[in-house]
């Protein structure tokens, strides 16, 4: 869930900050740059013209109507659960997404990447990374309206629709990259994937809260060290559950589906912020209070198995654990160990209730 963010300046902010910038690099490689063609038409969607005819094909109309689409995506994608939204609901919804997309594009207009990169790199090996330029104030100038649009799901007369708010955002993002060349989808990926994670992640906030910290304090050294992990993290622990679970389903399909791995690999970073949240703040205070809840409408609304988050916290778990020295594992393991009592006692209490209601209690 999205909360506002105090802007702090220490050095453990400003370290935290870059490292969470890379999380949105732009990678080129599905670009060959040896070839003269995609490079110019790389360089023509880069510059400040190129960015302002991206943002001209997606306004008004097209923008309005993927969004729209995506909403009848979402509501079809969970029409088992009968009256989910009304329809009223569903139309503010779906204007308040089109605003925060405009405000995106707005914002990506005006920034801009150092493209003397390309032609200093295009003939290495490797592949081209950018980062989003100043991902703070990208943060900041998109919070006011992402958290209007949270509030739309928030207010709604049925809870889980909060649920659905990545669901939405999801399937926009899909729909909008259908729209543009490949030289545009790689420039405008990025942004669309931090509009995703931002409304779910805390990374943000994971950042400000360093400021408590010192550059040699051993909890700061420990999320330094974990924070660019995070993606290899999500990609092991998924792994390992499709071995774990090969015939597990959720309505999107199989855990090896496109869709749903990509809802695992962003649910498994989720995790991990807050999890390196609760750690700085020493409190799982967010994780109960914020996490929870929305796993719990997830769990109940999609009616999947309890015994998949317990599996999942526990492969997670491992991952982490396997990554740091018996020293950080000391301090970790408090946290960790908190994190699985709370989805025991979450589903402890919610298979009674199941229970009362089965016997009519």
């Amino acid at each position: 869930m999205l909360k506002s963010s105090q802007a702090v300046k220490t050095p453990t902010v400003e370290r935290l900050l870059n490292l969470w910038a890379q999380r949105y690099t732009v990678d080129l490689s599905s670009i060959s740059l040896e070839n003269a063609s995609s490079s110019e038409s790389l360089l023509k969607a880069s510059s400040p013209e190129g960015r302002a005819a991206t943002a001209t094909k997606l306004k008004d109309n097209v923008l309005d109507i993927n969004c729209n689409m995506a909403w009848i995506q979402t509501k079809t994608f969970y029409s088992y659960i009968p009256n989910i939204l009304n329809l009223n609901e569903a139309r503010r919804i779906t204007q308040f997404s089109f605003r925060v997309y405009r405000k995106l594009l707005e914002i990506y207009q005006k920034q801009s990447i150092n493209t003397a990169s390309i032609s200093a790199e295009s003939s290495g090996n490797s592949p081209i990374l950018w980062a989003i330029p100043a991902i703070e104030e990208l943060a900041y100038a998109l919070e006011p309206i992402l958290m209007v649009f949270q509030e739309q799901h928030i207010v709604s007369k049925d809870w889980r629709a909060l649920g659905f708010l990545t669901t939405q955002l999801n399937f926009s993002n899909s729909l909008i990259l259908k729209k543009l060349t490949p030289a545009e989808k790689v420039l405008l990926a990025s942004y669309l994937n931090f509009v995703e994670e931002q409304v779910a992640m805390p990374w943000h906030r994971v950042c400000n809260q360093s400021a408590k910290y010192e550059l040699n304090s051993p909890e700061f050294i420990i999320v330094e060290q974990m924070l660019p992990a995070a993606r290899d993290i999500a990609q092991s622990v998924y792994n390992r559950l499709v071995e774990l679970l090969p015939n597990h389903r959720t309505r999107r399909g199989k855990l090896n589906d496109s869709g749903v791995m990509h809802s695992c690999l962003r649910d498994l970073n989720m995790f991990q912020a807050y999890l390196w949240l609760c750690f700085l703040e020493k409190s799982m205070a967010s994780f109960e209070q914020e996490l929870l809840p929305l796993c719990e409408m997830v769990v109940e609304g999609v009616q999947i198995k309890w015994e998949m988050t317990e599996k999942w916290c526990q492969v997670l778990a491992d991952e982490i654990i396997s990554r740091v020295n018996p020293e950080q594992k000391a301090s970790l393991l408090p946290y960790i160990e908190r994190m699985h009592e709370i989805f025991l006692r979450e589903r402890s209490r919610l298979g009674f209730r199941e229970e009362a209601v089965g016997s009519g209690v």
